[in-house]
């Protein structure tokens, strides 16, 4: 976690942070992005904000992969300068919420490696070497075979130290589980006790709610053992952990909800439309979109009701990584031929 002194500059951070978030891609301009053909998407884009991350990688790749490329180069340059422009207590605050992008980078790191990819497929295309802020990680793969050496290699980090208390054989969804717990743990403890703490506190706990309902979900579909449910269980949310070791027991979607509404932390409102919607397509989307939304709706609520907080500054690196998440899923849903309905459906705005 970053420790930064001296005096917080919140008024001026905040305001930036504004600006910024009024420059995004509205609603609108993404439904009318959804409309367009493949050819024309990616000039669009390009002047929406990610024509220079665009141009480095247009000589290399082509389509939907260099767009892709350029929307992760541009988030990460984005919260570098996002940091850059806070100072004293709130950059270490808005450095808890940042600091899980290395954890995800991590994650990409692990599942590559896990998944058979070469050094070159991982440089060129997973971690594009472009990036300079791929280098650290690019180091673990080109000097590394197999998750264990991976681990090894990331000693001296918080998520190599995770990793390596990991008993056994560790698979990768017990790595990727406990690098949950270790943000979330290294986040709680770094909030508390800090001006403008308070909100952040609930959100992250609202958050592990979510990381941990959505596992469960999961659990269930892949018939996972209760005692390994109950394992994976991140602590620090506000639902209960007797009503945790409930849900960790339940067979369906159906017992799931009935297990955590049990519990006056859980919102179940739109679980029964997404419950229907999931048992139609096959799929967990509806689930994670209904939580998605209620995430950006709270940070939304808090960065309105505090406008001098951490939380515009927040709100904004949110809102960024969802307009990334929208894009990518528009283009490579545009790549395979998804119907504009389809696309648009799965949409968070």
């Amino acid at each position: 976690m970053v420790r930064a002194s001296g005096r917080s500059n919140v008024y001026n951070a905040a305001a930036r942070a504004k600006a910024r978030k009024a420059s995004l891609i509205d609603s609108t301009r993404m439904r009318q992005l959804v409309q367009q053909g493949t050819d024309s998407i990616g000039a669009s884009i390009g002047e929406m904000g990610y024509r220079t991350e665009m141009d480095l990688y247009a000589s290399r790749m082509g389509g939907a992969d260099a767009i892709e490329a350029a929307l992760f180069h541009n988030l990460d340059n984005d919260l570098a300068g996002v940091l850059r422009f806070c100072q004293g207590n709130l950059k270490s605050l808005v450095a808890i919420y940042v600091e899980r992008f290395d954890y995800e980078k991590a994650k990409t790191v692990l599942r590559a490696i896990n998944g058979g990819a070469s050094d070159e497929i991982i440089e060129t295309q997973i971690l594009p070497s472009e990036n300079p802020r791929n280098s650290p990680w690019l180091n673990i793969v080109r000097n590394t075979e197999g998750l264990q050496e991976a681990v090894e290699a990331m000693s001296g980090t918080p998520w190599g130290k995770t990793l390596s208390k990991l008993e056994g054989e560790a698979t990768l969804e017990d790595m990727e589980n406990a690098l949950d717990m270790q943000y979330f743990s290294d986040a709680l403890k770094s909030v508390r006790g800090k001006d403008g703490g308070p909100r952040l506190l609930r959100y992250l706990r609202m958050e592990i709610d979510h990381r941990n309902v959505m596992n469960q979900f999961r659990s269930i579909r892949m018939g996972i053992s209760t005692e390994k449910r109950q394992s994976m269980v991140i602590p620090g949310g506000k639902i209960d952990s007797v009503t945790m070791r409930q849900a960790s027991q339940s067979e369906s979607d159906e017992e799931l909800i009935e297990s955590l509404r049990r519990s006056g932390s859980f919102d179940d409102s739109g679980f029964e439309e997404a419950m229907s919607e999931s048992e139609n397509m096959g799929s967990l989307d509806p689930y994670a979109e209904l939580l998605s939304h209620q995430r950006h709706s709270v940070l939304k609520r808090f960065s309105h009701l505090s406008p001098v907080s951490p939380f515009p500054i927040i709100y904004y690196i949110e809102s960024k990584s969802l307009e990334v998440r929208n894009l990518r899923l528009l283009v490579r849903g545009k790549a395979v031929g998804l119907p504009d309905k389809v696309l648009e459906a799965h949409m968070d705005y």
